[in-house]
């Protein structure tokens, strides 16, 4: 009875802090616009202590990064759910459900940062926030309701994980998945509209130019429809790589729990399981990570088309150091992931025979990495610029071109698939009469196109910016996504009806392995952090970009070494509430593996 009494207890708690949570944001978005609309006497208001810019982006970044998760995280632990019905391996239904928890205990703190949010900008931007929604006001409202809708479905879906078991009823179970995801991508793709429109506030024209057609006459006064704002110039292109990115950083921050977990685990089977999380969660943060720089690409090409400036800013001007640092933390992630799949093989007898191909593996990163950080432009004396014959550096600054990074970027990759194929190959023996002649298929195909992205780069320094953005860049991706998909059909065949020689020995991995995890976590979200104020810092001095002015005291953008300070510090915020989180899902297991002796003499008294 107590036991029972405790769970009731438990779970009225969390109900609670639902209805509070979808009160709160209700009202905060409700009366968004009627505090902005009386407020317009007042251009900005100051925020105590700290400003009203640095509380903006505090809230802003915090929200943004548990949305994310809780966005990311359903994708995927629906696919792992409908995986447990087909495979009938109840493992891949606990891990998904244990996913869902997770959101659970991330979803208040989601709502709580958004109301935070909206409070700090209708108190000290109001006229921004007036001139906003006298453009979105309808999408606001589609947006409570579908905040609305994804809250309760939510609730649905993790309370009747344990009731709807059977066959019928866990369709409709998977269903509620289904229609989650639903929710919170429409409700990315609102939002966005209303960010991305401050950045381009513009249309796509006709082709073959594409000219950006403006929004606003020549007094800032808004000319066009709710869907041409909606639908502005960059707002699709951001939509598929937050969409991307949001399955990249869940992946990394359930590997990261998983990883926890394991270093906490007492028994070898809590540790079997918390591995096999971990390697799920390294797996998917790949599968996000791999496409991830492909929508980047699309996404900057669409801001340079918008506007020239803007794009020459972002990439060769003002943020192009941001994106030197880019590259070094998109290579720690690269450098980890591969990491992490090479430990893995010490798991799976047999997976030391590709041991041989690891030191060209990493040579091939880590020389594409350095490549892909190198800068054009050098910091250097007037003596050092002298003797190199100018700024850039005659050989090395030859790197720091587009075309070079593209290049190595497509290399890492391609080298990552590979990893990943061996690690699916560990343990493994086809049956095929045909498997040699698979093996030299395959090998030629990664060879022909290492040898077609390689010389596409070369000829990318030769040809005018035009056509390298617009034909030879495109190729190059082509060839390398031809690659991954034409490889994958055959070595599933190849390998469909394999012998295996052994089984994985989960829980057998190292401790650092696990620390590899956590720290791809920690770089995922500061690279959040990092491409947050570049996409808001490209606005420069504008609140709506080329309309809207920004005359407030914090009208200017921030040298990176004060973002960075500033990213820094939501970093160490956001992960003091996660391994809060974290911490309350370990007490959780702690306090229910003390109480099954009570539980069976409740049960005895019963009887």
């Amino acid at each position: 009875m107590y036991l029972t009494k405790h769970l009731n207890m438990s779970q009225s708690k969390n109900r609670l802090y639902f209805l509070l949570a979808l009160l709160a944001m209700y009202l905060l978005l409700t009366v968004a616009t009627v505090f902005a609309q009386d407020a317009t006497d007042t251009e900005y208001r100051p925020f105590p202590g700290i400003g009203s810019r640095n509380a903006a982006w505090i809230a802003a970044q915090l929200h943004l990064l548990f949305g994310s998760f809780i966005l990311g995280v359903p994708m995927f632990a629906v696919v792992i759910e409908f995986v447990g019905l087909k495979t009938k391996d109840k493992r891949y239904d606990k891990m998904a459900q244990e996913f869902i928890k997770l959101c659970m205990g991330a979803f208040s703190t989601t709502a709580l940062m958004g109301g935070v949010l909206v409070f700090i900008l209708i108190w000290c931007y109001p006229k921004v926030m007036n001139k906003l929604s006298g453009i979105f006001g309808p999408s606001m409202i589609f947006y409570v309701i579908l905040f609305f809708g994804e809250t309760f479905t939510l609730y649905l879906y993790s309370y009747g994980w344990d009731r709807m078991q059977g066959r019928v009823s866990k369709m409709w179970h998977l269903f509620l998945g289904v229609l989650l995801n639903v929710f919170g991508t429409a409700i990315m793709f609102v939002s966005n509209a209303w960010l991305t429109y401050q950045t381009s506030p513009a249309i796509m024209g006709p082709k073959p130019d594409h000219e950006a057609i403006p929004l606003h006459d020549e007094s800032g006064a808004f000319i066009g429809t709710l869907w041409q704002a909606i639908n502005n110039y960059t707002w699709m292109p951001v939509n598929i790589h937050r969409l991307i990115g949001n399955i990249a950083f869940g992946g990394a921050i359930v590997g990261a729990y998983a990883a926890f977990r394991f270093l906490a685990a007492k028994t070898q089977e809590d540790r079997a399981h918390y591995d096999w999380m971990g390697y799920t969660g390294n797996f998917i943060a790949l599968c996000g990570l791999i496409p991830l720089p492909f929508a980047g690409y699309w996404l900057g090409r669409e801001i340079y088309m918008f506007n020239q400036t803007m794009g020459i800013n972002m990439m060769g001007s003002l943020f192009s150091w941001l994106f030197i640092i880019q590259a070094v933390m998109i290579g720690v992630l690269f450098i980890g992931a591969n990491y992490y799949l090479w430990s893995g093989m010490t798991r799976i007898a047999g997976g030391e025979v590709y041991a041989r191909f690891r030191p060209y593996m990493i040579a091939i990163i880590v020389l594409s990495v350095a490549v892909w950080m190198t800068p054009r432009t050098l910091i250097v004396t007037p003596t050092e610029s002298a003797a190199m014959g100018g700024p850039n550096h005659p050989l090395v600054g030859l790197f720091g071109l587009m075309t070079a990074k593209n290049t190595v970027v497509n290399l890492i990759i391609l080298t990552t698939f590979l990893s990943f194929l061996f690690y699916r190959r560990s343990g493994k023996t086809p049956t095929v009469s045909w498997r040699k002649a698979g093996n030299i298929v395959i090998a030629a195909i990664f060879g022909l196109a290492v040898a077609a992205i390689v010389t596409i780069g070369i000829v990318g320094f030769k040809v005018n910016t035009d056509f390298r953005v617009n034909v030879l860049t495109p190729i190059q991706v082509m060839v390398a996504l031809a690659v991954m998909v034409l490889v994958t059909v055959i070595d599933l065949i190849m390998y469909r009806k394999a012998m295996r020689s052994s089984e994985i020995s989960w829980g057998q991995m190292t401790d650092r392995s696990q620390y590899v995890l956590i720290l791809l976590a920690i770089t995922f979200t500061s690279l959040m952090g990092l491409m947050g104020y570049a996409r808001s810092g490209l606005r420069e001095a504008w609140h709506i970009f080329g309309v809207m002015p920004d005359k407030s005291p914090d009208a200017h953008t921030p040298l990176l070494a004060d973002a960075v300070n500033m990213i820094a510090v939501i970093i160490v915020i956001f992960f003091a509430l996660v391994g809060f989180i974290f911490w309350l899902g370990l007490w959780g297991d702690k306090k229910k593996e003390g109480q099954p002796p009570v539980k069976a003499e409740a049960s005895a008294g019963d009887d």
